[in-house]
């Protein structure tokens, strides 16, 4: 089987205790059941307070945060668990964090959450390199429509050549690649994908966007989840003047690299580009650096599975995410 994943993504190292954020605050960590059990068996102090913090909810056990972190962060910024028993002792999600895994029956990708101050600093400032590919045991994953995988795959070859192209904006970009992606949606049942003309289809775009305040996405945001006061007052504060620099063609890549091949199993591409295109238009519009803005959009929304499933959910409902609100204000 094919793995294959960023060149930075080998390059990802814990800041640990000097992390300008952390993963052990503000977010209820979900134990999986193999380290469940071993938490409840210790003996000896952390044994103790381990079975002091763990819960048992509808979705499975999880150590529920305490005045805002977890009961498990030191004063030092490190994990006890960690500190005591090491690294292999954590569960599964502090084990894993920030890393990512797809698999796509006969590959799979690798990547970094780009909730992760470090993680994000690596996404959104690396040069733009080929992933690496290697050869791994095959898994014997389950596969995908053959067809509809080879299309998205395709499609995003096209997509992330495009993000490349200096003749367009990243707000043009983002406009082509949504009127595109109902192409590739149709493909997916055709079984034929058409050729991109960026030029004609920007024309189009023109024609179907129409006059949009972003502040209504500002409030859309206000109806999910909000898991920070910082973001909280982020949304009330409302929109700047968009500005668009190379770390937003970044973002845009990473979310294309995330998302789009997810379609193989619902044939909806389209939502995914909206995802894409209201996560720039935040961050682009949120006054500082574009980088600690998306690193905290995504901890608010990637990070919250409600979240994003209510955005992918809300794509053809809600004023906000409609084609021509989000081309209006991508091309007005």
């Amino acid at each position: 089987m094919e793995r294959s994943y960023p060149a930075y993504y080998r390059d990802f190292h814990c800041l640990a205790s000097a992390c300008p954020d952390s993963c052990c605050k503000e977010w209820t960590v979900d134990i999986d059941p193999d380290a469940a059990q071993r938490y409840r068996a210790l003996s000896g102090p952390l044994g103790d307070r381990l079975r002091q913090v763990l819960e048992d909810t509808d979705s499975g056990t999880v150590m529920a945060i305490e005045n805002g972190r977890c009961p498990m962060w030191r004063r030092d910024g490190l994990c006890q668990i960690q500190a005591e028993l090491g690294h292999d002792a954590l569960c599964q999600v502090c084990r894993e964090y920030p890393r990512l895994r797809h698999e796509y029956g006969s590959f799979e990708e690798l990547g970094l959450e780009l909730s992760c101050p470090e993680a994000a600093r690596l996404i959104l400032t690396s040069p733009v390199l080929p992933p690496v590919t290697e050869t791994v045991p095959d898994e014997n994953i389950p596969s995908n429509d053959p067809q509809a995988l080879e299309i998205l795959l395709q499609s995003r070859k096209v997509l992330l050549e495009l993000l490349e192209n200096e003749q367009y904006s990243l707000p043009q970009i983002l406009a082509i690649t949504l009127l595109y992606s109902y192409d590739v949606q149709l493909a997916l049942n055709t079984k034929q994908l058409p050729p991109l003309d960026p030029a004609q289809a920007l024309a189009s775009c023109e024609k179907y966007a129409a006059k949009a305040d972003i502040q209504a996405l500002f409030d859309y945001f206000k109806t999910l989840e909000i898991l920070t006061d910082e973001w909280s007052s982020i949304l009330e504060a409302g929109p700047q003047p968009p500005r668009w620099t190379s770390a937003h063609r970044a973002l845009a890549r990473y979310f294309i690299n995330r998302y789009w091949l997810q379609s193989v199993w619902d044939y909806e591409p389209a939502i995914r580009i909206k995802l894409t295109a209201a996560a720039c238009l935040m961050v682009s519009a949120i006054k500082g650096d574009p980088i600690k803005t998306a690193q905290l959009f995504s901890k608010e929304i990637e990070n919250d599975p409600d979240n994003v499933e209510a955005i992918l959910d809300d794509a053809y409902a809600s004023p906000a995410l409609t084609d021509a609100f989000l081309l209006g204000l991508l091309l007005r």
